[in-house]
This record gives structure tokens, C-alpha cells and sequence, in this order.
């Protein structure tokens, strides 16, 4: 048994803490672990499918009200893992926040040691049921220590611990039970990851946090393993990834027809909907496979290899596609160095228009949508432009403000994972808002308005209702700025009254006068303002 050591409660605050904590952790260690990365494929991208993982976690844990009870937070955990799993150690990971929600969810006090250590036996279990053809010397053997290390303590805190202990105990001897990472002289690089999330709980229910997570650097590779020839063939060519709606007893057929395709299959979820991950040559098969079985959407098809024989698209380079109607949005988007695909005022552009856009723009793209209607064409652009190889990105911007704020940080000198990471995390942050009037009479959330009303909407939604435009943008402002912010950019519109701008940098000076402004002349037609906050 366990002695009583200092503890945080690990209740529905806690884990949004930990969630959040782990995401920053695996943010600033992804490099080092992508370095790492070397099974089942050494396409150097582990660290940064994990951090995206969580990151979605993290995110669907946002978005639950303040207070939320213990187990709706385990439930958005999971869930959000799993719709935002990235690569063969994300969905893996996805698994792992499943296991710790089935035990430590229902739970009516928050969890000791025992019930962590009961979880984590479980995680473990489900991860290793997921993966077709269990390896040791990888992220399921370090699990499987982790609750084997914190069985006999009861206490949360020491449990906790232990778990981490363990983990980082059994990360090192991934290096001699897998030939390949003797070869190379690496821990596996996916166990690593996992290392960095249990030192984020520890750190979380101890409330001692480290001042940095540690990641294993490569080693010198041992002798007997250095003088193996390495593998004539690289392996399947595509990474292929969907979730699928799909009966639970459609599920073992579709792993028997995946697994005569290709290598790494992975299928994690349940209640209707899967995580599917396999490596194949053939792209379309496994996706015929999952239609067989139910509705296969979110697809992403990755090229795994580009040497002599392996399918890939010409380098062409990097570029960032903004999609707009307006003309000095457009001109704004073009001066921040993208290139802009334009819609009808109220429409969307044809899905051939953009995937042709795209596949002209580079074999590393990142697409800005910029309205909420326009994100699903996206995303089947980029699906279209992936079959040829290239590496396509849709950074779910709803809002011009937001995809402006991604632009600002754009740098195609970073890694394009990495890049994307930074766009993202930029839009993200950045709060959008608008002006409109009312053309009929409608019910909002704020009440009834009328034809000619001035609407105010953050984020979407009817915050307020006005005669007078610039009254109403800056109630809104107050609104948006309430949360805190540094940096308002205000886009203004065709139909904008004269002096509207002036008459709010003035306010902002007078009510706000830390905040920093920025003005541009947007020329949309429907919105008289845009208004954005960091």
C-alpha cells in the first residue's frame, strides 16, 4: 500500500488541467520525439500526431461549460481524441483517454490510486486489442508497465507517480526489444510520447510540476544490430485514416479485409463510431473496405515514401490558399502571401475550382476557409489533392479575422507540420465577431428583431440588437473584450458608415486603451464589419 502524499482531486477540472498541460508538453517535445520516430514507418511525424491528438482533446474540453461534471469531461476526453486522432500512436492514444473514461468516468468521488491503476489496466488492455498485430518494445509494452507499476498503491498521488515511473523504466528497454530501434540506437518514439502524458498527470495530481519533460536522444546503435542490412522495401506506400460509422459487428470483417491489405491496422471506438488506421499500396481498397462496412468519412490518404518507385507529387513547394468574396480581403490575403480562390458573395466556390487551386498551389498546402459553410469543401478538396501525393492541411478558420491571424504566423521556413500546428493555434485564439442587418423579421437569441435591425454576433451568434451600427460594434467589442485581448482588428465593409472606424479606435482608446488596433478596408458586401481579437 501506498503512503498519503500531497493530492489534486482528479476531478473534471483536473482533467481539463492535465489535458491541456499534456498538449502544451507534447507541443514543446514533438521535435524531439518526431526525431525519434523510426517504426513502424520513419516518416518523423509521431511527436506531432500525438501533440494534434491532444491538442483535439483539449479542445472538445473547451468547449464544455465551466464546472462540468467528472463524467461528461472523461466522455469529451475520449471523444475528442478520437475524432481528432492523428497517425498509428495517436489513435493508440485515443484508445488509452477510452479506457481511463470507461473506469474513472461513471465514478461518483473522484478516483484513488486503485481506481487509476484499475484504468490504466484497462487502457492497456483496449490498446492492445486495437492494434491487429501487437509489437513489443513500443507504446503498448510501456502502457502495460505504467498499470502494472501502480497496481499496489493506493494512494493517488504515489499512483500517479509510479505510473510515470514505470513508464519511463520500461521507455528505456524499447531500444533492445525491437531490432529496428537498436538499429537506429532510439527508444520508440510513440512510448515516448506516452511518457511525456503520464509526466503530465503526475505533474497535475502532485501539483509539482517539472521545469522541462525529458526525451530520450538517440544513442549509438548497437554493434550486432548496426551490421543488419536494412529492409529492400520501405513498405506500403499510403497511410490510410477515416472514421467510419459502422455497426459494432461490422467491425471484425472490416479488420480481416484491412489486414490482407496492408500493415499497422489499427481500429479504435465503439457505440457506432471507429478510428481506422492502416498502412497500405492501395489506397482505394481500404476505403472500399470501410463503405463496405458503414460510412467512411474525414479520409486522409498520406504518401508514406517518396524514393525510387513510390508515388508522390512533384515539390513545388509551400503555399497557404485563402478562400474569399470580397475584393480588399482578397488584397489583404494576397499581401500576407497567399494565394486567394474567390467565392460568390453568399456562396462557395466550386469543389473542382478549389481541389484544381490546390493541386496548382504546391505539394505542401495549407487551406484557410474562412466561413464556417465553406469548411467541409475543404476538406474534399484536400482529400482530391492528397491522392497525388501532397501533403494538404485545412486550418479551420470560420472567420476572415481568424484565417488573417494564421497569415500573420505563417513562416515556410518551419517543418509544415509544425507550421500548420502555429496557424492553427493562432486562429484558434483569436475571437471573431460581426456586424449585420436584419432583412426580415426573425427570432434571435436576444429577442425579436426587425427588417433594418443591427445585428451583433460573436462567434455566430446574436449577442445584441441596435438602431445605430457603431453603437452596436462596439457594445460587441465591450463583449469580445470582457475575456481579455491584446490586438483588435476591425475589417470594415462596403456598406460601412462613414467614420465608423475612427469612431471606434476612438472608443477602444477611451475604454480599452491597452488594446492595440488594426484597421483594413475589407470590401465585403454583406457584413459592414468584421471584427477579430487576440
Amino acid at each position: 500500500m501506498g503512503h498519503s502524499e500531497r493530492c489534486a482531486a482528479l476531478d473534471g477540472g483536473a482533467v481539463r488541467r492535465w489535458c491541456r498541460l499534456a498538449a502544451d508538453a507534447l507541443g514543446r517535445t514533438r521535435a524531439e520525439i518526431d526525431a525519434l520516430n523510426v517504426f513502424p514507418v520513419p516518416d518523423g511525424d509521431t511527436g506531432t500526431n500525438l501533440h494534434l491528438t491532444v491538442v483535439a482533446a483539449a479542445d472538445a474540453l473547451d468547449e464544455l461549460p465551466e464546472g462540468a461534471a467528472g463524467p461528461r469531461t472523461w466522455r469529451a476526453l475520449a471523444q475528442g481524441a478520437l475524432l481528432g486522432a492523428r497517425g498509428n500512436s495517436g489513435v493508440i492514444l485515443s484508445q488509452v483517454f477510452r479506457g481511463l473514461a470507461d473506469v474513472l468516468g461513471p465514478l461518483e468521488e473522484p478516483p484513488d490510486g486503485t481506481a487509476l491503476a484499475r484504468a490504466l489496466g484497462h487502457a492497456s488492455g483496449l490498446a492492445r486489442g486495437a492494434v491487429e498485430h501487437p509489437v513489443e518494445g513500443t507504446i503498448l509494452s510501456v502502457l502495460a508497465e505504467a498499470a502494472s507499476s501502480c497496481a499496489r498503491n493506493s494512494d493517488l498521488a504515489g499512483a500517479a507517480r509510479e505510473a510515470a515511473a514505470g513508464a519511463r523504466r520500461s521507455l528505456r528497454l524499447t531500444t533492445g526489444q525491437l531490432d529496428v530501434l537498436a538499429r537506429s540506437g532510439v527508444v520508440d518514439a510513440g512510448a515516448a510520447g506516452l511518457c511525456v502524458v503520464l509526466d503530465a498527470l503526475a505533474a497535475v495530481v502532485t501539483e509539482e510540476y517539472p521545469e522541462r519533460y525529458e526525451v530520450p536522444a538517440r544513442s549509438a546503435p548497437a554493434p550486432a544490430a548496426a551490421e543488419e542490412p536494412p529492409p529492400e522495401r520501405p513498405g506500403p506506400g499510403y497511410e490510410v485514416m477515416y472514421l467510419l460509422d459502422a455497426p459494432d459487428d461490422a467491425v471484425h470483417p472490416l479488420r480481416e479485409s484491412l489486414d490482407g491489405l496492408g500493415d499497422s491496422l489499427v481500429v479504435v471506438g465503439g457505440d457506432g463510431l471507429w478510428n481506422v488506421h492502416v498502412h497500405v499500396d492501395d489506397a482505394g481498397a481500404a476505403i472500399e473496405a470501410g463503405m463496405t462496412a458503414g460510412r467512411p468519412h474525414r479520409i486522409r490518404v498520406t504518401c508514406l515514401h517518396t524514393g525510387d518507385g513510390e508515388p508522390h507529387a512533384p515539390h513545388t513547394g509551400r503555399a497557404v490558399i485563402a478562400v474569399t468574396a470580397a475584393d480588399g480581403l482578397a488584397a489583404l490575403f494576397e499581401e500576407c502571401g497567399a494565394r486567394v480562390v474567390r467565392r460568390e458573395s453568399g456562396g462557395v466556390p466550386p469543389l473542382a475550382v478549389l481541389a484544381a487551386a490546390i493541386l496548382a498551389a504546391g505539394d505542401e498546402v495549407a487551406v484557410l476557409p474562412n466561413e464556417p459553410e465553406v469548411l467541409s469543401l475543404a476538406e474534399a478538396a484536400a482529400e482530391r489533392a492528397r491522392d497525388g501525393g501532397a501533403r494538404i492541411a485545412v486550418v479551420p478558420t470560420k472567420a476572415s479575422v481568424q484565417g488573417m491571424a494564421a497569415l500573420a504566423v505563417h513562416d515556410p521556413l518551419r517543418r509544415f507540420a509544425e507550421d500548420v500546428i502555429e496557424m492553427t493555434r493562432a486562429a484558434g485564439a483569436t475571437r471573431f465577431g460581426h456586424l449585420e442587418v436584419a432583412a426580415e423579421e426573425a427570432v434571435t437569441s436576444v429577442g425579436l428583431c426587425q427588417p433594418g435591425d443591427v445585428l451583433g454576433l460573436i462567434e455566430g451568434d446574436v449577442a445584441t440588437i441596435g438602431a445605430d451600427v457603431a453603437a452596436v460594434a462596439a457594445d460587441v467589442l465591450d463583449r469580445m473584450l470582457s475575456g481579455g485581448g491584446e490586438l483588435v482588428t476591425l475589417i470594415a465593409g462596403r456598406h460601412a458608415p462613414p467614420g465608423l472606424a475612427a469612431a471606434l479606435e476612438d472608443h477602444l482608446r477611451r475604454v480599452h486603451p491597452d488594446v492595440e488596433v488594426g484597421v483594413y478596408d475589407g470590401g465585403q458586401e454583406r457584413y459592414p464589419l468584421l471584427i477579430g481579437v487576440e
